[in-house]
């Protein structure tokens, strides 16, 4: 009888840790196991899924410098900005981007002219991908920034770039929300309004 005992209380505590041990991955999937991967060198893995990802907004031939006189007309691009599920719903709730946030920008070249457009401009070959990551265990300024590559040499795995790129200064100095263009995605802009966290 008292082996039998042992045996249902040795089989419970399997069951338990089994139950605690599911439970511990559970929560560390909803909380954010979409989000940004890290070799041991702290170079960040591209993610080659993002276009499952949140799709926040597009743009079409956006700079942040103003034109140079004279200068030949350029060609526009489409900047598609996608970011980690489990972030954007955090911030449908709160309005504000948690820890381990990724966004990933997609710049794609423009065509007008091709099968049955007649006007306007749509979207073509891969230009290149940025990211940035909100991570402030492993960044003194909580976010960084990064450059997966050009065209068809694009990298799996990069470091971030330096402090010293223009990045960092226009993202803190512009962004709407937490060092990002909230202002140019348009059903987000609306929730920050409502959570009260826009900057500007």
């Amino acid at each position: 009888m008292k082996t039998i005992h042992l045996m249902a209380a040795a089989a419970c505590v399997l069951v338990l840790a089994v139950w605690t041990q599911s439970g511990v991955h559970a929560q560390q999937t909803a909380a954010g196991a979409d989000g940004p991967r890290f070799t041991a060198a702290n170079e960040l893995m591209r993610p080659t899924d993002f276009r499952e990802w949140i799709f926040v907004t597009s743009g079409l031939g956006m700079t942040y410098n103003e034109d140079v006189a004279g200068a030949p007309a350029r060609v526009p691009n489409f900047t598609n900005v996608y970011v980690n599920p489990s972030s954007y719903r955090s911030f449908m709730k709160t309005g504000q981007w948690p820890e381990k946030t990724m966004f990933i920008l997609e710049i794609r070249a423009s065509q007008s002219e091709g099968s049955i457009n007649k006007g306007g401009n749509f979207q073509a070959g891969l230009s290149a991908i940025e990211a940035s990551v909100k991570d402030s265990a492993r960044y003194p300024g909580k976010w960084a920034y990064f450059n997966f590559g050009r065209g068809t040499e694009l990298k799996d795995r990069v470091v971030a770039l330096p402090t010293t790129q223009n990045c960092y200064a226009c993202h803190s100095a512009n962004a709407a929300v937490d060092n990002t263009f909230v202002q140019f995605y348009p059903t987000l802009l609306e929730v920050a309004r409502e959570k009260g966290t826009l900057r500007h």
